[in-house]
């Protein structure tokens, strides 16, 4: 536990020496120049994602990132294995992203800066107004071309077996006309959750091909929740597939 605490006082100070990257990358918003604001942001996100990793020791490999389309923004939908899916995703596939995520976060220092000039999308569960508003803001979001990481699952599954997706999660990619690109994590949970401390792991993400939205028809609609998880558990093992 001792070791785990150090990683973590790690992590924060790592975060601060990011302070003077994080005010550059507010200088390009404010004289409006977004394109090098985003590149800047991809940049250190994908450095500060990959450090976060290897705390641990983790150790990861990507299958078939050739099936993410490159000429427009996507929805990923993956399974959810662990708290380390998220700086998985963000360090190991090239394409930038954002992702969903509890209001909460928005009181941790520094972060939620980040995460703020990432273009995710933070929702209080707690309340269905401020929820539905949320996925709007989301939606927009996608339509300007900024690709967001859900888990439909609505929690993490900690090594068990996937659980069920929730059908609504999928509304963001359908009401912004864009493809899914399913994501298979595997070995995530053995990071932290296995033990409640970090440890050592290798994990595989396989990249499935993208699933069109647009123009779906009523029952094609009706099976996506459905057709995008038997593509994600297609990749881990019998055991975990649920």
């Amino acid at each position: 536990m001792f070791s785990t605490a150090i990683k973590f006082i790690r992590f924060f100070f790592y975060l601060v020496r990011f302070i003077p990257k994080l005010r550059f990358v507010k200088r390009l918003e404010r004289e409006g120049k977004i394109a090098e604001r985003d590149e800047w942001v991809n940049r250190n996100v994908h450095d500060w994602a990959r450090y976060v990793v290897g705390l641990p020791g983790g150790t990861v490999e990507v299958r078939g990132e050739e099936n993410v389309p490159t000429d427009t923004a996507v929805v990923f939908v993956g399974n959810h294995q662990g708290n380390f899916d998220i700086p998985i995703l963000l360090g190991y596939l090239a394409k930038q992203k954002a992702f969903i995520s509890k209001i909460e976060v928005l009181k941790v220092p520094l972060l939620n800066q980040w995460m703020k000039l990432m273009q995710c999308t933070f929702m209080d569960r707690k309340s269905p107004r401020q929820s539905v508003k949320a996925m709007a803001e989301a939606v927009e979001s996608v339509k300007k071309g900024y690709s967001l990481v859900i888990f439909p699952e609505g929690t993490r599954s900690r090594g068990k077996p996937v659980g069920e997706f929730k059908a609504g999660s999928f509304k963001l990619a359908i009401k912004a006309g864009v493809p899914v690109v399913p994501v298979t994590i595997d070995g995530s949970w053995r990071l932290f959750e296995e033990t409640g401390k970090m440890k050592k792991g290798h994990v595989t993400v396989t990249v499935h091909p993208p699933i069109p939205t647009a123009n779906l028809s009523k029952e094609e609609l009706e099976t996506l929740s459905d057709r995008v998880r038997e593509s994600i558990v297609s990749s881990l093992p019998p055991e975990m597939r649920g």
